[in-house]
């Protein structure tokens, strides 16, 4: 596969996921609330209570191609998350057919991975290891997580410290060096830790003309 990442916007994109189970569930809470989702299964895990989005009761084995198709009328993005590869496979087909992104579950790869996510107010990280390990994509995002709690803090204060920079400092190669010289200042990151204020304070007595 040769996969590159990318960051979408999905607003009032139709997102639909074939199964309602764990895995569905799971699929739908990444899409929402960023697109439109609606989940369509013959029964829905409790997991998708609360999550929003639209749920269509249907027995998805009996369907035909002719009715799967119908299904993804106006679809930007599908999900196969059934239990039963050759459904997925076949929803995988349709979609390609006509031209619709698939990520599959479990079968025949699709043309798009979801990969395990850290979102902040003012970050989206994602990390994938192509489908060949999830536990290591978890295990990388649990370790960022744990290791940068105040990441989103940080990224306000570069923002603040930018600005600052573009009226005070009128060498651009000197605006770099600051800026990267905050990111590794150790005594900063313990100060986000009670505020951005009090890092902001020491910022400014240190690295500001």
């Amino acid at each position: 596969m040769q996969m590159i990442p990318l960051v979408h916007d999905l607003s009032g994109k139709n997102v639909v996921i074939f199964g309602g189970g764990r895995v569905g569930a799971r699929k739908a809470a990444f899409f929402l609330p960023e697109a439109e989702v609606t989940v369509i299964s013959h029964s829905f895990s409790p997991l998708l209570s609360g999550l929003g989005g639209e749920r269509i009761t249907l027995d998805l084995s009996s369907l035909d191609d002719r009715e799967l198709s119908h299904l993804l009328d106006g679809v930007f993005l599908a999900v196969a998350a059934t239990p039963d590869q050759d459904l997925n496979n076949r929803i995988g087909k349709i979609c390609r057919e006509q031209g619709i992104l698939f990520n599959n579950a479990a079968g025949e790869p699709g043309d798009i991975l979801i990969p395990s996510v850290i979102r902040g107010e003012h970050h989206l990280l994602a990390i994938s290891t192509r489908g060949a390990s999830p536990a290591v994509a978890r295990f990388l995002r649990e370790h960022l997580e744990e290791s940068l709690p105040d990441l989103d803090r940080m990224i306000a204060l570069q923002e603040r410290l930018r600005i600052a920079l573009r009226v005070q400092e009128p060498d651009q190669e000197r605006r770099r060096t600051i800026t990267r010289e905050v990111l590794r200042d150790p005594s900063i990151w313990e100060a986000l830790a009670k505020g951005e204020e009090l890092a902001w304070r020491i910022v400014q007595e240190r690295y500001l003309p």
